[in-house]
């Protein structure tokens, strides 16, 4: 498998992919075409979060009204409960993610 290579023409939905799991970790490969959460949903996950953004353009939205803006190459370290939505994703190109999701410690 090649993480950058992306599926012809527009998705109906976002394109997730287990790369590999373990007991308390999980790799996975989001593909996402202007995919965005629902205007009222919010993630509040029970794991944290770690992604790199490989390809495309994507921002993470807060309660508070913060977001970041993610370019190919920027992380982003999500611990548990930190509630966030996806607020943007490029079509063209396509977003491409990486996120691993487990108990970690990384930048809080």
């Amino acid at each position: 498998m090649n993480v950058y290579q992306c599926p012809a023409g527009p998705l109906s939905e976002e394109q997730e992919e287990i790369l590999a799991q373990g007991e308390s970790l999980r790799v996975e490969r989001i593909v996402s075409t202007g995919q965005v959460s629902p205007p009222s949903f919010w993630y509040d996950q029970g794991e944290d979060e770690w992604l790199v953004l490989l390809r495309g353009e994507g921002r993470v939205a807060y309660p508070d009204g913060k977001e970041d803006r993610l370019l190919p190459g920027d992380t982003l370290f999500l611990p548990a409960h930190r509630k966030h939505r996806v607020s943007y994703t490029s079509a063209q190109p396509p977003a491409v993610w990486l996120c691993v999701f487990g108990r970690m410690e990384g930048k809080k």
